[in-house]
Formats: C-alpha cells, sequence, structure tokens
C-alpha cells in the first residue's frame, strides 16, 4: 500500500510541475525565440534595404550624365543622319555595357526612340514609342523620371531612370536608363529570410520566390488597374491576389501567406523610390526551438522530481537499516559516526571543487574570447590607419579619385571588422556567415590589400602568382580572406626584416591550393603536434597569443578543406590551405 501510495503521489507531482511549466513557462521560451528570430530578420532586411539604396544611388545620376553627351543632342536636331544614328547606338551599347545597364535608349519629344542600346537584338528599342510611360513624362518636363514596371518590348521587370536632353534651355528629347531586377533576387536566394518588395498599390515587384512576383497584397480598385493599364506598368490579367494576414504576436510582428506562418519586418527604407521591403523568416523554426528547449526544461524537472524520490525512499531505507545496525552491533556506533562524518566532508570538498572548475572554465572561455578579438582586430585597424594617412595626402594633393579609393578601402576595412565580430560573437555556435561558391583570386587579392601596410613596414619582399582561370572555391569570403592575412602576417613575423614571402594559388587534385612560403629559419622540431592547438605559438613572450593558427584551422575545417604546415626542404616555413572546388555561379557566368 506504500508503495501505490508513493506512486500516485509522483504521478501527481509530475502533473503539477507540467501544469506549472505550461502555464508559466511556454509562453516565456516562445516570445524569447519569436523575437529571437525577428530580430535576426531584421538584419536581413536592413542588409537588403541597403543593397537596393545603393542601386538606385548609383544609377540615379546616369542619364543626366549620358544626356550631356553632344552626340545625343546632334542626332535629335537631325535624326535622318545614319552614320550620326549608328554611332550612337554604338556610344548607348558601350554605355550599357560600362555601366552595367540594361538598356539604354534616346526618345525624341513625341516619345519615339530614335537610337538604342539594344539595336543589335531582334527586339530591339529602336522605333518603338515610349512616350505613355510616366518616367517619360518627368523626363520631357524637366525633371528625373523614375519608375519600375515590366518591359513591353523585353518582358523583364526593371527600374527605369530617365533625364531631359538639352541645347541650352530647350529640351530635345529624352534619354533613359534601365537595369533589371533579376540579380538582386538571385543573391537573395541564399539569405535566410524571403524577401518582398512591394510597391504604393500593393503590388509585389519583386520577391525571393517565384510565385510571389506580379502579385497584389491587397484589393485593387478600379481606379488603380486603370492607371496600370494606362501606363502598361504590369499585364492586369496577371495581377492575381497574394493571400497575406498579418497580427501582432507578443511584440512580434506575424504574417500569414497562403497558409505559411512567418515573422514579418517591413521598412520604409526606400520610401523615396515609393517601396516598401518586407523580410519574412518562417515561424516554425523558432516554435520548434522553442518546444526543444521546453521539452528539455519539462525533462530535467521531472528527473528532479523522480531523482528527489528516489533519494527520500533510498534515505528511508538507509534509516531503517541503520536502527538495524545500531540494534544488532552496539559497539560499531562510534566507526559508523565517523565514517557518515567522512562521507559528508567529502560530498563538500567535491562541490567546492566542481564550483571551481566550472568558475575556471568560465574565465578560460572569456579569455579566449577576449584574445581572438585583440588578435582579430589588429590587422584590420592597422589598414585602416594607414589608408586614413593616404586619403589625407591625397586630399592635401587635390587628388579626388585616390582619396575615394582609400575611403571605399576604408569602408570595406569597417565591413571586415563587422563580420569578424559577428563571428566572434557566435564563437559558441556555428558562423552565420553562408558557405558556397568564392572566387578566390579575389579573396587573396582583398587579404593583400589587408596585409599591404605590415609589408610594407617590415620590408618584406612578397612572390605572388594568381591561380589561372579565375578559379571558385568552397568557403566564406571574409573567413577565408582572414585565414590567409594570418598566414601572411605569421610568415612576416617569421623571416623579419628584408626577408622574402611566396604566394601561390593552383591546381591541386580535384581541388585548389594556396601556399605561403617563407624564407626564415622554419618550424621548430615536433611544432607540427601543436602548432594548431590555442595558446600554442612560437613567438617570443608578448608578441603571439596563440590563436592565429587554431582559429585558422578551424575555419579551414569547416569549408571541408584542410590547414596544414611544415618545414620547407629547401629552408623556411610552407602552410598550405586545400580547399574543394566550386562552380562558377550562374549569374557570375552570365556576365
Amino acid at each position: 500500500m506504500s508503495q501505490i501510495s508513493a506512486g500516485w503521489r509522483l504521478a501527481l507531482q509530475l502533473g503539477l510541475a507540467a501544469l506549472i511549466l505550461a502555464t508559466l513557462v511556454w509562453p516565456r521560451v516562445e516570445r524569447y525565440f519569436l523575437r529571437d528570430a525577428a530580430q535576426q530578420n531584421r538584419v536581413t532586411l536592413q542588409l537588403v534595404s541597403d543593397g537596393l539604396r545603393a542601386a538606385l544611388d548609383r544609377y540615379a545620376p546616369l542619364p543626366n550624365l549620358i544626356a550631356a553627351k553632344p552626340e545625343l543632342a546632334r542626332l535629335l536636331q537631325d535624326p535622318d543622319d545614319a552614320r550620326l544614328t549608328e554611332r550612337v547606338n554604338d556610344l548607348l551599347l558601350n554605355t550599357a555595357i560600362s555601366v552595367t545597364a540594361s538598356d539604354v535608349y534616346l526618345m525624341d519629344m513625341d516619345g519615339l526612340t530614335l537610337a538604342a542600346s539594344s539595336y543589335r537584338k531582334e527586339r530591339s528599342f529602336v522605333g518603338r514609342n515610349f512616350s505613355f510611360r510616366p518616367y517619360f513624362t518627368q523626363a520631357a518636363a524637366g525633371g528625373l523620371g523614375r519608375y519600375f514596371a515590366l518591359g513591353i518590348t523585353s518582358g523583364e521587370r526593371g527600374y527605369f531612370f530617365a533625364a531631359p536632353v538639352r541645347d541650352g534651355p530647350r529640351i530635345l528629347g529624352v534619354v533613359a536608363v534601365k537595369f533589371t531586377v533579376e540579380p538582386f533576387e538571385a543573391g537573395w536566394q541564399a539569405a535566410s529570410s524571403n524577401i518582398l518588395v512591394t510597391d504604393n498599390a500593393g503590388i509585389v515587384f519583386m520577391a525571393s520566390r517565384p510565385d510571389w512576383r506580379l502579385r497584389a497584397t491587397v484589393p485593387l480598385t478600379p481606379r488603380a488597374l486603370s492607371v496600370i493599364r494606362a501606363n502598361q506598368q504590369y499585364p492586369a490579367d496577371r495581377l492575381a491576389l497574394l493571400d497575406v494576414g498579418r497580427r501582432d504576436e507578443a511584440g512580434v510582428d506575424m504574417a500569414v501567406i497562403d497558409g505559411t506562418e512567418y515573422i514579418a519586418s517591413s521598412g520604409d527604407a526606400l520610401a523615396s523610390a515609393g517601396w516598401t521591403v518586407t523580410a519574412l523568416r518562417r515561424a516554425a523554426p523558432a516554435r520548434l526551438q522553442a518546444g526543444m528547449l521546453f521539452a528539455a526544461i519539462a525533462l530535467l524537472v521531472i528527473l528532479a522530481i523522480c531523482v528527489a524520490s528516489y533519494l527520500r525512499h533510498r534515505a528511508a531505507q538507509r534509516v531503517q537499516v541503520h536502527k538495524m545496525l545500531e540494534q544488532r552491533v552496539e559497539q560499531r556506533t562510534s566507526a559508523l559516526r565517523h565514517e557518515i562524518e567522512e562521507r559528508r566532508r567529502t560530498e563538500e570538498k567535491l562541490r567546492r571543487t566542481q564550483a571551481g572548475l566550472v568558475q575556471a572554465g568560465k574565465l578560460s572561455a572569456l579569455g579566449q574570447m577576449s584574445a581572438a578579438l585583440s588578435h582579430e582586430f589588429n590587422q584590420p585597424l592597422q589598414a585602416v590607419k594607414a589608408y586614413a594617412e593616404n586619403a589625407q595626402t591625397f586630399l592635401d594633393r587635390g587628388e579626388t579619385g585616390e582619396v575615394r579609393d582609400n575611403i571605399g578601402r576604408i569602408s570595406r576595412m569597417a565591413d571586415r571588422m563587422a563580420a569578424i565580430s559577428r563571428h566572434l560573437r557566435n564563437f559558441a555556435r556555428r558562423p552565420g556567415e553562408a558557405i558556397g561558391p568564392v572566387p578566390l583570386n579575389i579573396v587573396i587579392d582583398d587579404a593583400l590589400a589587408v596585409s599591404a601596410p605590415k609589408l610594407k613596414s617590415s620590408d618584406v619582399v612578397l612572390d605572388y602568382t594568381p591561380a589561372a582561370d579565375a578559379p571558385w572555391v568552397i568557403g566564406g569570403h571574409v573567413r577565408l580572406q582572414q585565414v590567409v592575412v594570418n598566414l601572411i602576417s605569421n610568415a612576416v613575423d617569421a623571416v623579419g626584416g628584408r626577408g622574402r614571402i611566396e604566394l601561390r594559388a593552383a591546381r591541386h587534385g580535384e581541388g585548389w591550393r594556396v601556399t605561403v612560403r617563407d624564407n626564415g629559419p622554419g618550424l621548430p622540431e615536433n611544432a607540427s603536434e601543436q602548432m594548431f592547438d590555442p595558446f600554442f605559438t612560437t613567438k617570443p613572450m608578448g608578441q603571439g597569443l596563440g590563436l592565429g593558427l587554431s582559429i585558422s584551422y578551424n575555419i579551414v575545417r569547416d569549408f571541408g578543406g584542410t590547414l596544414w604546415g611544415e618545414t620547407h626542404p629547401d629552408g623556411g616555413a610552407i602552410f598550405g590551405i586545400d580547399l574543394i572546388a566550386a562552380e562558377v555561379p550562374m549569374t557570375e557566368a552570365a556576365e
């Protein structure tokens, strides 16, 4: 009977614990993971918005620059000049290629296209009239025209900028520049969130998912449909309604699209263009994480109750046995008490030791993280300082082009430090940077740009032979660049002043190998067994933390590659990175 009562008490305790967890813990756990996913979603939204804004800022000045070319004004004044027409066609074609625009074309004041970069194509813009487009009327009135639409000639979605062509104060015609949006959508495929961009009418004209494109997020009014048909902006018969529902859940904006629940983040950073960018991250993974954590907590609580019940039962048995022993063996009472006291002291000592080990582990992890942060930020900061000093010198000379180039390099170094900070912040989990095809030669060029100040100050000669055929490998651009920078920096430290370093990138089996060789003293004996361990270094005290090779080793291993090092038979040390070859991405191959 006592065992049955104990079983019922245990079941009641477990039921009460589950009810308390479901009432108090579950909503908080789910809210935490939803808000964490929303924060990551907002980061994706910011990156996408910045990319689109940069593209608009890049293309906006182009029409006015092209309109200033005198050949355009002459052709508008003499449209029957065949030679001039051919010259302007070639000019617009070369301009489109140089600025990576989809189309560049010239129209008279009636909207008729006289010349275009597409004049050699079967579906050329030449001879077509675009007076119905808003960008034409805006530019013909003397302003900067801008408009997003589906091309009636090419069938491609694109954004149009237009500017007037003038002869003094008189407007002779309009020149327009179009760039397509497919490259942006291709880049969004690797993002952890789905992206959609809507116009003022609520129509999705850009999206990472093809089935969302050219669909309306709100019912279109007859007036809105008439405007779309008049401007031929989209095919009106294709604007099906996209089932979108929005709600707020614990301070998180939620959206349900075609029955799938998403965490939504929208921004008006592109309000000047009439665009609303929305990032959508599926809510199911966040809820699954919350459920797994909740289940783990529930299991721990149930386990704790079971252990407590078991210990209580065992304690009761121990008391009974102890009483029996006292009755039967009176003379051993003193010895048993001493044994119990000794066991208590041992358990207390064990608990203190365990607490000390936990604290030591925390301090060790904090020290490794701080050391890694100092190590990884040192080289980019040196490069930023050098570029800033160069920019100041070029500014004093009035060489604005060189100033702009150095400021761009400083910006890229800031992006690199932000990426490094993100990697160190995520030290306890897998890196957030996506792993995929990266151009090996460009990664090495960026690493050389970061290492240039140290190479110059140390008077070390770098002999670099890039890989042929512009190879692509599996990796992450920023982290692979970190590895190359670290190997170059270690080689510079090894050779000292007036040394020589050889940097090579060549085919190795079915993959690619990058090697860095120096003419220094080589590796010490038995160094190969420890050189990739944290805090192992051969540098003098105070000049190295012993973390660079350890971090680099783990980065390369995350790419599926191998980092190795040895003493070269002809003297000096050689380190190599063996990487997996990757196919050239379709967008790169098309260009």
